[in-house]
């Protein structure tokens, strides 16, 4: 026996002829499949669908039913209320001939199927019983798969819902409210983006905003930072490769494309990108395929592409570093973040806001900031932008102390370690307070730390601070996620 589960019908029929036809096919599986209630008006139909909407797992309905609300309109209606109700439609109108427009447009409502009253003299039953039956029975497991897809979507969008809450666009100034409106817009679109901004503005956290708020919000959303692949790895990391298709390949890879597909990727740095990997790319965008290495057959793949660069993409197009019309193959929209000291006013709620999430982090207390603490902190010109202020409030949230003055401020601000005498490497003081002494190991770390730190604040990019150190840019990532700072 298929059915393992009582199914629960409301009928919508006005002719108690038709009523009685539907009984008696049904009366054989009444077990099984059971007529809750009987309404021959369309309104009052859905007026108990409404009041009770998990009451029902298929609706039985007429074409044509009294109250003035019936056929595609009473679908329509119905699916509204409950979008996992599957409807069969019985309807006299197609007794004699067949109308695909009719069907057609039933369907477009919402009906899950439908079928003709009476084409000859049959009295008792519906017309093709057992389609009938049928019918009833797979809008029933329809109705389980869709309750489930709705299920498995209200988990993913409060997942996404929790995602967002924790990377939170912060500041109520003008540039940062156009910003979120920018960002609004770009959501609603298909369009590449490239976003432009001082190093430490919030690019990413942009980028993350503008996939997670789209349609694409269900599909993988991958971050790709150009600078920190070595240039004769980046293709096959962005597009992969087959199975012996070089020394050493010795299982195929699917590229970050691949499994961006349906997606967005946001390749971050992309000056950076060489100029091959350039004309690939390119492909992408004008062809929607990519070419894989050792593939004979290109990869159709959907891909949204968000960009992103703190160099004037402009100039490294003029001078011959960036490929014209890649450029503006991805400028079809163009963001840029403020940097922080074009939005002072938001400096109090950024600095509260990362107290708040840090200190919880970190397990430390909530210090209380005095006013000639805030005032310095909302005068410094912050050149290192958010990335800097996060570091400066963890700085200060190690001093332990209850309240933040203006002289611990300072020190922060200026590379010490607070509440110490002793200054890191941003300063030109050389001299030591032995007063905190650490083993060499810690103090290795910390002075690694602090000067990589200083670097980046200091360059325009990852790729930048790695040449910098004299460090190619995958060790450069390497040592940085080694010591905490990425």
């Amino acid at each position: 026996m298929i059915f393992n589960q009582i199914i629960r019908l409301l009928v919508i029929e006005d002719e108690e002829f038709d009523v009685r036809r539907i009984r008696n096919t049904i009366r054989s599986y009444s077990d099984y499949i059971q007529i809750r209630d009987v309404i021959s008006n369309g309104r009052d139909a859905l007026d108990v669908l409404e009041k009770n909407p998990a009451d029902y797992d298929v609706i039985i309905t007429d074409y044509q039913i009294s109250g003035g609300l019936m056929g595609e309109t009473l679908i329509e209606r119905i699916k509204k209320l409950n979008p996992a109700l599957q409807i069969i439609v019985v309807t006299k109108m197609t007794s004699n001939l067949s109308n695909f427009n009719f069907a057609a447009n039933l369907m477009k409502a919402g009906a899950f199927w439908y079928c003709t009253k009476y084409p000859g003299d049959i009295e008792e039953f519906i017309y093709q019983p057992t389609d009938f039956l049928l019918s009833i029975y797979n809008a029933f497991q329809t109705k389980l798969m869709v309750e489930e897809q709705l299920r498995s979507t209200r988990k993913l969008t409060k997942t996404i819902d929790n995602l967002l809450s924790k990377k939170l666009i912060i500041g109520d100034s003008p540039a940062i409210n156009e910003l979120r409106d920018q960002i609004d817009k770009c959501s609603k679109s298909q369009v590449n983006v490239v976003i432009t901004g001082a190093s430490g503005t919030g690019k990413e956290l942009v980028a993350t905003h503008i996939h997670y708020l789209s349609n694409r919000k269900f599909e993988n959303f991958i971050a790709v930072n150009c600078g920190s692949i070595p240039h004769d790895l980046i293709e096959s990391e962005l597009f992969g490769f087959e199975k012996g298709s070089f020394t050493g390949a010795s299982a195929s890879k699917p590229g970050l494309f691949e499994m961006a597909n349906h997606g967005t990727i946001f390749l971050d740095e992309i000056t950076e990108m060489p100029l091959a990997a350039q004309v690939k790319l390119l492909r992408v965008l004008q062809e929607g395929e990519l070419e894989k290495i050792g593939r004979k057959t290109r990869i159709k793949v959907d891909v949204r592409i968000v960009a992103a660069s703190n160099r004037h993409i402009e100039d490294e197009v003029k001078a011959g570093r960036f490929r014209e019309d890649l450029y503006y193959r991805l400028n079809v929209i163009q963001i840029n973040v403020p940097s922080l000291s074009a939005r002072p006013t938001d400096i109090p709620l950024l600095i509260r806001h990362f107290m708040s999430v840090y200190e919880r982090e970190m397990n430390m207390g909530s210090p209380v900031l005095s006013a000639e603490a805030m005032e310095a902190l909302k005068r410094h010109p912050w050149p290192g932008n958010v990335r800097e202020l996060i570091n400066v409030v963890q700085r200060l949230l190690f001093t332990g102390e209850r309240e933040i003055s203006a002289d611990l401020v300072a020190k922060a601000l200026r590379g010490r370690k607070p509440g110490t005498g002793m200054p890191l490497l941003t300063d030109s003081a050389p001299g030591i307070s032995f007063q905190d002494i650490i083993p060499w190991r810690d103090m290795e770390t910390e002075v690694k730390r602090t000067y990589f730190k200083f670097v980046r604040e200091q360059s325009d990019s990852d790729a930048d601070a790695a040449k910098k150190l004299g460090l190619a840019p995958p060790n450069y990532h390497r040592m940085a996620r080694e010591i905490g700072i990425k």
